[in-house]
């Protein structure tokens, strides 16, 4: 499982990045990465499970899961983009990604550090 979380999360940075140095034309690659990526990525964050009583770890597990979806939603944006089928104009899934990638990395950082105490 941890191997695969590893792939998703490094196939989700390959994706996010690669809109920056490819062209509108190719856009559907680095949706695809990305998409590839997510979905193990949040498979593996939803199967994670927390059955202790501690109110801060089960918020930041919630933070994780939020994130994850967010993440699925991202995938499915950066779709809608390539595809033109969003009724509204501008780069949602940037503002996605971004939401996304704070609640992982804050709730990463801060599950981390309790499991140290």
């Amino acid at each position: 499982m941890e191997r695969l979380f590893q792939l998703g999360g490094i196939l989700l940075l390959i994706g996010a990045i690669l809109p920056i140095f490819l062209s509108q034309e190719k856009f559907i690659y680095a949706a695809i990465i990305y998409t590839v990526g997510a979905i193990p990525f949040a498979i593996v964050q939803f199967r994670q499970h927390y059955k202790g009583h501690d109110i801060v770890i089960r918020r930041l597990r919630r933070q994780q899961v939020s994130g994850a979806i967010l993440l699925l939603v991202t995938a499915a944006l950066m779709f809608t983009e390539y595809f033109h089928l969003r009724p509204l104009t501008g780069d949602l899934w940037k503002l996605s990604l971004c939401i996304a990638a704070i609640f992982e990395v804050y709730s990463a950082f801060r599950l981390a550090s309790l499991n140290k105490e």
